[in-house]
């Protein structure tokens, strides 16, 4: 079960700073829950903390060759700030712009970087919660309290990746490494590299590698489907080129990518096998002649029942035609001196391995959370509306869009939060916490997320240790972003949220 308990023999901090808002998470979900606590509620104070040793999250800790966004930055950008630059950008143009929202919007002041949050524990009595804190740069320990609690840590392990294991990997002479932890002092030139994955990262890897490796192998155990998309949107150069104003460039691509968004969701669930065809048909063009497609990009799931994997300027395919990389389907059946050897017999040989194979999700960045004592066994609980857990007082956390970008999910979460801060001042109350209502005793309790829905690994391999959903709301969470858009700034902040 997903409890993690905090331990007794904690020593007590020496001083005790409070907020009306502390922010666990500076990246881009605490970022963006700042700016809107900061405009919209003015007189709060909050604080950020932060695990890491600068902003980003993510985008901080992915330095992997090539690293880039999957989304489209018209989208991934904020609402309340334009993006400016190619609608696909690297992870540095990504912390750029997060520099700019952080100065632009005095916010340095209030992040404290290599502050750990262990764990948060929740008094009735006093209606706030208590929150140890532990100084990675000094190893102090400290404590906060605060009237209400943001979890915007992300949703995966930044310690420990996914690494499965596979017989044989002490024999390999060469190099493992895994993407998350990329060796800032790894030389791929002229090496021979096999990247074991097929997701976003392995196809931001490859032709980033290709470029200066001997020849690059992408090996999947299962195919997944591409989409290339210029690095450039055309719209949004035309309209540069009349000198439009950047904001309603940002409004009209941020619309624009949505509702063709949208039309691709609207296909995956009405017509997939005509979206099957027309991704396929997409990318034949683009690779080599006699490239067995079917075989290599043609996956066994629906169109959108795993992310599209985007490439930028179809770089992965041109690495492809251009003879830098190429595409093993197979399996492994162990790891030799030298290389790979596959459950057909090919042996692969490589000076150096990637294992591209994902993160595992981390719930609440593994803080201990406790209420009145008691442990909170999260497996137990019940999401709200994907925004707050069933007797968790005065806590919101931000999980954003598995198709579409996080970002927009994350303003529409800051914009509740804030209302429901709002809605508590208004009538005077200080608590705040999910409860079923009585129409829900015999509701089912359905795991975190739907594989007929969403089934990629991270996904399922986490499924045990995270809350339950219901089956009618507000206990549902997933949903689109076409749907939501409309229902969480008018949703009811009295149905299934009970005050004190």
């Amino acid at each position: 079960m997903t409890t993690i308990e905090s331990p007794e023999s904690r020593p007590a901090a020496a001083a005790v700073e409070h907020v009306d808002v502390l922010i666990v998470g500076a990246g881009i979900s605490g970022i963006g829950a700042a700016y809107h606590l900061q405009q919209r509620r003015p007189g709060s104070s909050f604080v950020l903390l932060d695990a890491l040793e600068a902003r980003g999250g993510t985008w901080w800790t992915h330095k992997y060759p090539g690293v880039r966004s999957d989304s489209d930055l018209f989208t991934f950008g904020y609402g309340f700030k334009p993006w400016r630059g190619p609608s696909i950008a690297s992870g540095e143009e990504i912390l750029a712009y997060l520099d700019e929202v952080i100065e632009e919007n005095d916010l340095a002041g209030k992040i404290r970087y290599r502050h750990r949050v262990i764990a948060a524990s929740w008094s009735s009595e006093d209606h706030r919660w208590t929150v140890e804190v532990s100084r990675e740069d000094t190893g102090e320990q400290l404590r906060f309290t605060t009237d209400f609690l943001w979890m915007c840590q992300g949703y995966y392990d930044h310690e420990q990746p996914y690494r499965p294991q596979w017989p044989g990997m002490d024999a390999f002479t060469g190099q493992i490494v895994h993407p998350q932890h990329w060796p800032e002092d790894l030389d791929t030139t002229g090496k021979r590299v096999v990247v074991i994955g097929s997701g976003a990262t392995a196809a931001t890897l490859v032709p980033a590698l290709a470029e200066q490796a001997k020849h690059v192998t992408m090996l999947q155990r299962s195919p997944t489907f591409f989409i290339a998309r210029p690095k450039v949107a055309e719209l949004a150069a035309q309209l540069r080129a009349l000198d439009v104003d950047p904001e309603w460039i940002h409004e009209i691509m941020r619309r624009a990518s949505v509702t063709q968004g949208e039309e691709v969701m609207r296909m995956a669930k009405e017509t997939p096998d005509v979206l099957r065809e027309f991704l396929i048909d997409s990318m034949r063009p683009l690779l080599p002649e006699d490239f067995d497609i079917d075989k290599h990009f043609n996956p066994t799931y629906r169109p959108w029942q795993q992310r599209l994997a985007a490439l930028p300027e179809g770089d992965l395919f041109t690495a492809l035609r251009e003879g830098t990389a190429s595409v093993v389907t197979d399996t492994i059946e162990t790891f030799t001196p030298t290389g790979i050897r596959l459950a057909s017999g090919e042996e692969l040989e490589a000076d150096i391995i990637v294992t591209a194979t994902g993160f595992d999700l981390s719930l609440f960045g593994n803080v201990a959370f406790t209420v009145d004592g008691e442990p909170v066994d999260f497996t137990q609980q019940v999401t709200y509306r994907g925004i707050m857990i069933t007797g968790v007082p005065n806590m919101a956390y931000v999980f954003g869009y598995f198709r579409a970008s996080w970002t927009l999910r994350a303003d529409l979460v800051s914009e509740f939060v804030c209302r429901l801060l709002d809605r508590m001042d208004e009538r005077g109350h200080r608590t705040v916490v999910p409860r079923l209502r009585p129409e829900d005793a015999d509701m089912p309790l359905l795991p975190w997320s739907d594989p007929e829905n969403f089934n990629p690994g991270y996904v399922m391999r986490s499924q045990h240790r995270m809350y339950k959903r219901g089956d009618r709301e507000p206990w549902t969470h997933h949903k689109e972003y076409s749907e939501e858009r409309a229902v969480l700034p008018t949703a009811d902040l009295d149905d299934g949220l009970v005050y004190r």
